[in-house]
């Protein structure tokens, strides 16, 4: 066991340093990119010619590493083939060109193509055997979320929970934690902070404020749904009508930029972090979960680049904030309970999504978050944002997947 637990320490230690020194370049990149942008609102009308650039450089390089996230997935649960060490550049690239010029779209799936690709590069240094590499790719993951978002156990949780619903590999706990704990130091060694929301105060837990999580959970897991269903019905339509693929993201960023031409739309556009600050501060207009949804959905949909998790939580915290006006819980609250269960309905993953509200907001808001992502998992159905993700285990009793063997 020490000689185990010597060899996990020193390859998920270089995976995780590695991941968090890309999420560090990732998160000065993406600041970079937003001041600039916020400073010259003209590159908006240069989104289209952008789209077009992304869709061509990954139609001329990068096809084989085009499957993004899903690709990892699928080769945890298949190994195929290594993945390739383009897939690094290339998704921080077209990140950075998505939110320079004002896609709408988030920063997870970009970190976690990093670091599984770094993962996998360590495979190849350290000839290690399929078993071996499934576990560093799944460290990988653990260390790319946990980096981008400063959350380290929820990070090593949603490497071990994205695979399948329902099920956890426990083979791959010890490099999950290790790699998300490292690369969560890596950033701030760097300079670079996360984020901070607060939350002042969490009621008493009480029959009305254990209905009212229940009631939006329900609600933030069919807004997840929503979101997961239309992101790939739009996909599969913008490939059946537009053949070429670089034109895809170029129609996408027309259609992006003649929403955005719409009043009050320019906080849709980016990240939108200012806006979920202000989800947990004041009360917001109730459709703005609503418009994020459309300029997310588009964007992504037609083939920019960047990931799902960023948008989810501004569009959790500002369905929260909503909510909060109609059910008369505090709005710093259900904007927090949003923020993790909007996400873990569409990722499926409602134990890391609990724990990373613990993580940002306080062991305070444990129980009403675990209520509310919880729900949200069993109400957003079996469909995701990740589609390699398998059914280790239906959520109303259903039976394992049998073709899924790499699952245990």
């Amino acid at each position: 066991m020490l000689v185990y637990l010597a060899r996990w320490l020193i390859l998920a230690s270089v995976v995780g340093a590695l991941a968090g020194l890309a999420s560090a370049v990732l998160l000065l990149s993406l600041e970079w990119a937003t001041d600039t942008r916020n400073a010259h609102r003209w590159l908006l009308w240069l989104l289209p010619l952008a789209g077009f650039a992304v869709g061509l450089i990954y139609h001329l390089l990068g096809k084989s590493v085009e499957g993004g996230n899903n690709l990892l997935i699928d080769e945890i649960h298949d190994p195929q083939r290594i993945v390739p060490k383009r897939m690094a550049p290339l998704i921080l690239l077209g990140t950075v060109i998505t939110h320079l010029f004002g896609g709408s779209a988030g920063r997870e799936g970009t970190a976690v193509q990093m670091g599984g690709a770094l993962a996998d590069m360590v495979t190849r240094i350290g000839r290690l055997g399929p078993d071996e590499r499934r576990i560093l790719l799944m460290a990988g993951i653990s260390a790319g979320f946990a980096s981008v978002f400063g959350t380290p156990l929820a990070g090593a949780v949603f490497g071990l929970e994205v695979l399948a619903i329902g099920r956890l590999r426990y083979d791959a706990i010890l490099p999950c934690f290790i790699a998300a704990i490292i690369s969560d130091q890596v950033p701030a060694l760097l300079g670079v902070h996360h984020t901070h929301y607060a939350i002042p105060l969490v009621p008493h837990f009480s029959i009305g404020i254990f209905a009212a999580t229940l009631a939006a959970g329900i609600v933030f897991g069919l807004v997840g749904m929503v979101f997961a269903q239309a992101t790939h019905g739009l996909s599969r339509l913008v490939k059946c009508l537009v053949k070429f693929p670089p034109l895809r993201p170029f129609v996408g960023g027309v259609a992006v930029l003649l929403l955005a031409l719409l009043p009050g739309t320019d906080k849709y556009l980016g990240l939108g972090i200012p806006t979920i600050v202000e989800a947990f501060e004041k009360p917001l207009p109730l459709y703005d979960f609503a418009g994020k949804i459309v300029f997310t959905v588009v964007t992504l949909a037609s083939g920019f680049k960047g990931g799902e998790v960023t948008p989810l939580f501004y569009i959790g915290a500002t369905l929260g904030n909503a909510l909060a006006q109609l059910l008369a819980m505090p709005i710093p609250v259900l904007a927090g309970l949003g923020f993790v269960a909007v996400f873990a309905g569409a990722a499926n993953t409602p134990i890391a999504s609990t724990i990373m509200a613990i993580e940002l907001f306080g062991p305070e808001i444990g129980v009403l978050a675990g209520i509310a992502c919880v729900v949200s998992y069993l109400f957003s159905g079996h469909t995701g944002i990740y589609h390699a993700q398998r059914i280790g285990h239906g959520k109303r009793g259903g039976k394992t997947d049998k073709t899924d063997s790499g699952i245990g």
